[in-house]
């Protein structure tokens, strides 16, 4: 038996290697994926985080709740929340209504996506309440029906 055994040829030796070597590269490729979209994941949440506050910061300027000219206000919100302004339009009779476009870059290690077309960004729109603007509604406390 051990003749037989040494004169047979040995064609699966280091089939085992390669296997293990492709499912090493498919579980890094795997992993490579999942961070790139959790860095994308993450700049689009600060760019609609920066586009939201940038928004309502810009609306209370133009209304004159809060001092400075409002674009410029909203540049600055969208800086400190971790964004870049990218447009800042006014509307309404006075201007009171503002319509925000931001943008987050994207994580250190990631920048690349921003080289392949990817961006995060984040639009927003704020103003005043509709008028005649009443408040809450008022009246007995309704709760859940017996």
């Amino acid at each position: 038996m051990g003749r037989e055994a040494a004169a047979r040829p040995r064609t699966e030796a280091g089939g085992a290697g390669a296997l293990v070597l492709g499912i090493v590269a498919a579980a890094l490729l795997g992993i490579g994926l999942v961070l790139a979209l959790t860095a994308a994941a993450s700049a689009a949440g600060r760019a609609a985080t920066a586009s939201d506050l940038a928004a309502l910061a810009a609306a209370d300027a133009a209304r004159g709740l809060l001092t400075g000219e409002p674009c410029a206000v909203a540049a600055e919100t969208a800086r400190v929340n971790g964004g870049d302004l990218l447009d800042c339009r006014r509307s309404g009779p006075s201007g009171e209504i503002v319509d925000i476009r931001t943008s987050a870059p994207f994580g250190a290690g990631w920048t690349w996506l921003g080289s392949v077309g990817a961006t995060a960004e984040g639009r927003s729109r704020a103003g005043p309440p509709p008028r005649p603007w009443t408040g809450p509604p008022t009246g007995p406390a309704r709760g859940p029906s017996p």
